[in-house]
């Protein structure tokens, strides 16, 4: 069994209007990875995670916010477009007061900026993903 991937970077300058994108592979075991964006762990303004475990309808995808170490209200909705074992784009967009999120095939998605954060100076990725490519512009 091979251990998650985990790429974690600290004093990134991702400001609004910029895009944060994510290249790479579902694990065909995958269970769930997620993507990060904050200040720190403890503080994130964004958590991305899919989760493809056991959900009766299909893989899950579910955002929160992280603030002191304690998780908020997850914000939860059901994902057609990512599945276990395939090559996925995933782009991230902070707009000012929301986070937007391409998925593959056209799916978007919003989650709002609670801590109307300007700059994202964290960035973490984990999980059941293998990174290909990792780009901000």
């Amino acid at each position: 069994m091979t251990s998650p991937m985990e790429l974690e970077l600290k004093n990134v300058k991702l400001r609004a209007g910029d895009r944060l994108q994510v290249k790479g592979k579902i694990t065909k075991n995958a269970e769930r990875f997620q993507i990060d964006l904050g200040t720190d762990n403890n503080n994130l303004a964004l958590h991305f995670n899919p989760r493809f475990g056991n959900n009766t309808d299909g893989p899950m995808l579910v955002c929160n916010t992280r603030t002191g170490g304690c998780w908020e209200v997850e914000k939860r909705e059901k994902i057609l477009n990512l599945e276990k074992g395939t090559s996925v784009k995933i782009v991230l967009k902070l707009t000012g007061d929301v986070f937007e999120v391409e998925l593959p095939d056209g799916q978007e998605f919003q989650f709002p900026n609670r801590h109307d954060l300007d700059v994202i100076t964290y960035v973490r990725i984990r999980g059941d993903f293998k990174i290909t490519c990792f780009k901000i512009c």
